[in-house]
């Protein structure tokens, strides 16, 4: 009795071909203009350098920060910092103090002559500058 040889499929082959080709496209197309291929290098490089940059700048104020805390530590407290920091809290002086008035318009020295300037001038400026 003949036998009847069965021809394998054609389109089983082509489809696993076909399939592995579509794979090979996407990860191609992935290397290239995906979130993280070739062509997003330079924004990826521009976004490293500017988080290096904030990145000092947040080092260089808890730096600030550190040195401001050492500063109170008891042990190396300098009590002319101490008067220094009360006496502009409390907006007070010390009768050895030389104080110079300063003009909260122009940033300027006022005169030396406090005989010119008229009671209602003196008052606005002391009142417009309350650190005084």
């Amino acid at each position: 009795m003949p036998t009847r040889l069965k021809r394998p499929a054609f389109w089983r082959p082509l489809a696993l071909t076909v399939t592995l080709l579509g794979f090979q496209g996407y990860l191609g197309y992935s290397a290239i203009s995906g979130q993280f291929g070739i062509e997003n290098r330079d924004e990826i490089i521009k976004d490293i350098e500017v988080l290096q940059d904030r990145s000092a700048a947040l080092q260089a104020e808890i730096e600030a920060y550190r040195h401001r805390v050492s500063l109170m530590n008891p042990k190396y407290l300098d009590p002319d910092i101490i008067t220094e920091r009360a006496r502009a809290l409390l907006n007070m002086a010390n009768a050895d103090d030389i104080l110079v008035m300063v003009n909260p318009e122009t940033g300027k020295p006022v005169s030396g002559q406090f005989v010119e300037l008229i009671d209602d001038q003196l008052i606005s400026i002391i009142q417009a500058d309350s650190t005084l």
